[in-house]
């Protein structure tokens, strides 16, 4: 759930906005996972839903906003790194410091996105909006050792233009398998966040730990 400055191997985190909605979505880190060779979330529900253009006449944003889903490819790099950053800087003021806010270098991102994009484990898909990308998502294998779920969502962002489209909704009906348990990490102070989870059958466990970046505590969610 963390973005690093510099590009490290974290990434950011939620998306929140009010009133809560199915748009409020978490992040967790989006580092590639080592020696996955498995990509999940191709069930049913992940068919179905990608490459689904979907518009929605009712949105805060106005009438006609659409997305298509898509898996991530190196051509999405520079959109999603700008979507990224934007992302935690929407949802993270006052709970990250602005310095760390601040310090997010595009063109670096970019290059991290790029590499990811032409390697990485697990299932990633941005939201194209126009010439923009909207959203994504990562779902993939269990980093946490030892595991407590089958599966792991690593990252869920919505922009806040599109907080109350349905598109958190689509992103996260295209990756979760109703058949397979699988976990998240949110921060502990992040309400709309753990609620937007909550609503999909998420409940904490009771572990914790701390983020680095962002000086606050993670708590870990599980839907079984």
């Amino acid at each position: 759930m963390h973005l690093l400055p510099e590009g490290g191997q974290g990434g950011p985190r939620l998306i929140t906005g009010s009133p809560v909605s199915a748009e409020e979505a978490h992040s967790s880190s989006i580092r590639p996972r080592p020696g996955s060779a498995q990509e999940p979330g191709r069930g049913r529900i992940a068919v179905r839903k990608e490459h689904q253009t979907s518009t929605n006449t009712d949105e805060p944003g106005g009438p006609g906003i659409s997305w298509r889903l898509a898996p991530l490819g190196p051509a999405h790099a520079h959109a999603l790194a700008a979507c990224h950053i934007a992302c935690w800087r929407e949802a993270y003021r006052g709970l990250v410091p602005d310095h760390v806010l601040d310090a997010f270098d595009l063109e670096h991102r970019a290059a991290n996105w790029e590499r990811i994009a032409r390697n990485h484990s697990g299932r990633i898909l941005v939201a194209e909006s126009g010439a923009g990308i909207a959203g994504f998502t990562h779902y993939s294998a269990p980093r946490d050792e030892p595991a407590v779920a089958e599966r792991e969502l690593q990252a869920m962002y919505v922009r806040a233009e599109w907080y109350g489209s349905g598109l958190a909704r689509d992103l996260m009906d295209a990756v979760l398998e109703p058949d397979r348990s699988c976990s998240l990490w949110v921060f502990e102070r992040n309400p709309r966040a753990r609620a937007f989870y909550t609503r999909y059958g998420f409940a904490p466990d009771g572990t914790t730990r701390a983020e680095r970046f962002a000086t606050a505590t993670e708590i870990r969610m599980v839907r079984r």
